[in-house]
């Protein structure tokens, strides 16, 4: 068997993954991404792209040609109180050219990096390719053990970066224990039809023991139902026609079409995780994304705060990487720079758990908003803040390397 030889080895085709891939390949590093499954043509819930991501499309000079790919646009998230309805975030007064929230299949994403990737010749993308283990010598990850096409192979590298997600390989690997900052809800992900007279707005309901959020993806709704903890199995054994009738009661609109769901297994199951690794890298490895640090669904912004990370690695180590002069410290910089961003999306997502969504599904928080709610439905311009918050993150990352 003879090993592949690259200068980058990145695990995981997600959007961390083949994001770090294109701009590392696009700065004349050779990169090479695992991706284990054959396509990406399956069902993902992270189908937000945000005006940060939007961004860097836009810098890299590729916006017009992606937003030929079908999505939908959100300029605006309401959100509704037992029966009062208030607006929560303006996307529209952003500072970019995509001030929006665009929906769209993360497949198309993927293939679409992947796709510009393959225009450098320092690019590779094996798919069906999943690590099973890290080679290591003299105290140091100089590879990874893989299977390609079901066949075993060595891929030898100057940095073996894991951005295989929450169960990360390159992370058991490494042996990096992540923190657990824990979450007191789960989410059940599931859709239905999308009439042409239905009203266009992304939102989200809260009822006393129920939120629903409904995304507009434009000839249906995708609905994520959150329910506490560990409930999945006691909500699915009462059956479909509870569950639908809860949804007809929190959606009058959708009553005639609650019939869609005609089993429990129409409710997919996300298991909600809110965790980070306190220490990222080691000699040659290094995580990003999911694999550094699972994000709690609050926002949507998981996949944009992997991207992020993925900007910021290739402006960091390209031209260590290139020059083949890859140190530590440029490693241990990657996650200085992204640490802070991280805690701090952390931090208020898992405020917004303890205050807002776990006293809502146990029944005890009245239906009256929050008064930061009532305050941005006062004050139009205030509706900014979330935005800002939201859409671009509390860090944005600029694409500083240029095209080899």
């Amino acid at each position: 068997m003879t090993a592949i030889q690259t200068q980058c080895c990145i695990v995981g085709g997600g959007p961390a993954g083949m994001m770090l891939g294109f701009l590392l390949a696009r700065a004349g590093v050779k990169a090479v991404v695992l991706e284990k499954h054959g396509d990406f043509l399956r069902d993902f819930r992270g189908d937000t792209v945000h005006p940060s991501t939007l961004n860097v499309m836009d810098e890299l000079g590729l916006l017009d040609e992606f937003l030929k790919l079908p999505h939908q646009k959100v300029s605006r998230f309401g959100a509704q109180f037992g029966e009062r309805r208030m607006q929560v975030a303006d996307f529209s007064h952003l500072p970019v050219r995509a001030p929006y929230i665009a929906m769209m299949p993360q497949w198309d994403f993927l293939d679409f990096l992947a796709a510009h990737g393959k225009k450098y010749p320092a690019f590779t993308a094996l798919m069906q390719a999943e690590a099973t283990g890290l080679i290591e010598e003299g105290g140091k990850v100089v590879g990874v053990h893989a299977t390609v096409g079901g066949q075993p192979q060595e891929i030898r590298a100057d940095l073996v970066v894991g951005a295989d997600g929450r169960h990360s390989t390159v992370r058991e690997g490494a042996g990096f224990q992540p923190t657990v900052l824990g979450a007191p809800m789960d989410v059940l992900w599931f859709r239905v039809t999308h009439k042409p007279t239905d009203q266009a707005e992304t939102m989200g309901r809260f009822d006393t023991g129920s939120i629903l959020v409904m995304l507009d993806r434009g000839d249906y709704w995708q609905c994520a139902f959150v329910i506490a903890k560990g409930s999945a199995d006691t909500l699915k054994a009462a059956g479909i026609e509870s569950f639908r009738a809860t949804l007809a009661r929190l959606m009058p609109f959708l009553a005639d079409r609650v019939h869609e769901l005609a089993t429990v297994d129409d409710l997919k199951l996300l298991t909600v995780g809110v965790e980070r690794l306190e220490k990222w890298w080691k000699p040659g490895v290094l995580c990003i994304g999911d694999a550094a640090h699972t994000m709690s669904p609050i926002g949507g912004v998981g996949v944009n705060i992997a991207v992020q990370d993925a900007v910021a690695a290739s402006n960091i180590l390209a031209a260590p990487l290139r020059e083949g002069r890859l140190a530590d410290s440029d490693l241990a910089a990657v996650q200085a720079h992204r640490m802070w961003p991280v805690r701090a999306t952390q931090a208020v997502q898992v405020f917004m758990q303890n205050r807002m969504i776990a006293p809502t599904l146990a029944g005890t928080r009245p239906l009256r908003p929050p008064w930061p709610v009532r305050l941005l439905n006062a004050v139009p311009l205030l509706r900014r803040l979330p935005a800002r918050v939201m859409g671009m993150g509390v860090q944005p990352e600029h694409v500083k390397t240029k095209p080899a």
